[in-house]
């Protein structure tokens, strides 16, 4: 799982037994936290009781217990979202995402954020390269502000179909790998920023990230 999970674009840290699961969730810096229930020293309904009075890091159980008593169990005490072993691959990642995506504050959406050199201003929908201002259309802003607020990680097409579009990618639909060449065109001149992850869909690489004033 480690090795798919970089593959989808994710960094991730391993944790053997309860406790130094525990350590290391509470050491902050994560975005999400896999919890298997079945695990020595600390079972994971034990961990997240003392997760959750610490954190509120969005957490995701994994158990091979299918009774439902045990999936409220883990909703009760906190888990974001429950997924029964075995599973897809794919499954898990999609429901992260979903966790992701509902955590991601959103109080101040017009915060300016500058990443790598790309600075993006939400209430004047402006975009800046190093200091330049540089035009795009609508959907191409649009499109650059949802990889930016997803920086280093791994935006599917569907998911910028569904978000940009409200409807899945179709295998005939290049609407947004269009799009995303006009974008890096228009961001020449810097590494690439904008990376192609095959089968996938599309990463903001990440050098440095600043809520901008």
């Amino acid at each position: 799982m480690e090795e798919f999970f970089e593959q989808q674009g994710f960094v991730c840290r391993i944790a053997y037994n309860g406790s130094d699961g525990l350590r290391e969730a509470l050491s902050g810096g994560y975005d999400v936290v896999l919890l298997d229930v079945m695990m020595p020293v600390f079972d994971g309904f034990e961990v997240l009781r003392r997760l959750r009075a610490e954190s509120d890091v969005p957490v995701i159980m994994l158990t091979a217990r299918t009774e439902s008593s045990s999936r409220i169990l883990g909703l009760e005490t906190g888990a974001d979202d429950y997924l029964p072993k075995p599973f897809e691959p794919l499954e898990l990642v999609a429901r992260i995402r979903a966790v992701l995506r509902r955590a991601r504050p959103t109080a101040v959406p017009n915060a300016p954020l500058e990443i790598s050199g790309v600075r993006i201003e939400p209430a004047s929908r402006r975009l800046y390269l190093r200091g330049e201002p540089v035009d795009v259309t609508t959907i191409e802003y649009d499109i650059l502000e949802t990889l930016m607020r997803s920086a280093g990680r791994v935006v599917s097409r569907d998911e910028l179909m569904q978000r940009l579009y409200q409807r899945d990618a179709s295998p005939f639909d290049r609407s947004i790998d269009v799009h995303i060449s006009h974008l890096r065109k228009k961001l020449e001149g810097t590494r690439e920023l904008i990376r192609t992850i095959r089968g996938v869909g599309y990463q903001f690489a990440v050098d440095e990230v600043q809520e901008a004033s």
